[in-house]
């Protein structure tokens, strides 16, 4: 379980081929705390640490999660936002992320207001949905849904956020991923039995 409260940024150094899958290797700030069997949220998908070996770590993305994610568009140089596991004695900031990406969205808007921007995204159809003033999980991020509309919203970015994860990254027509609310999942799968 993670918050949605990214921690870093970890730096993309080697992407290879391994028959249906990929192995990526990350280096980052965070190496001398991390461990082999540890999960950590890259970019919003809960991954495994496979190896550490001299600044760098090693995860396996297997084909499922190439499918339902944007990892698969990963490019030497590239950046992720990267969260460890939640701390169940802390406080949690963001809201509840599972690292299990639904789908992607493209982002089709980018508006900057005076130091903080706003930016929309839109995603296939799907029983998934989106409520005002909801929680969506963008790249790993918790962020709050305004104008959520039928498979389309925004959300607005603050400048901390901006400037420490990568969707400053974000240019229009990317791919992101998305985790919807769990919460809103269950209802939506209750009320779809009514």
């Amino acid at each position: 379980m993670f918050t949605g409260i990214i921690e870093n940024m970890s730096e993309v150094v080697e992407v290879k081929q391994n028959k249906n899958n990929l192995d990526v290797i990350f280096k980052s700030d965070l190496i001398s705390e991390l461990k082999i069997d540890q999960s950590i949220s890259h970019n919003g998908v809960c991954l495994t640490i496979a190896d550490i070996y001299d600044n760098t770590y090693l995860v396996n993305i297997i084909k499922e999660t190439l499918d339902k994610s944007n990892l698969g568009l990963l490019k030497k140089g590239d950046q992720v936002n990267i969260e460890r596991s939640m701390i169940l004695n802390a406080r949690i900031d963001g809201h509840i992320v599972q690292g299990h990406v639904d789908q992607t969205a493209v982002c089709s808007n980018i508006i900057e207001k005076g130091g903080s921007y706003e930016m929309t995204f839109e995603y296939e159809d799907s029983e998934n949905v989106t409520v005002e003033k909801g929680s969506i999980c963008i790249n790993g991020i918790s962020l709050t849904v305004f104008n959520s509309k039928e498979n389309n919203f925004s959300v607005a970015i603050i400048p901390y956020t901006w400037d420490n994860t990568n969707l400053k990254n974000v240019k229009i027509g990317d791919t992101v991923n998305l985790e919807f609310d769990i919460l809103g999942k269950y209802i939506a799968k209750i009320l779809s039995k009514s």
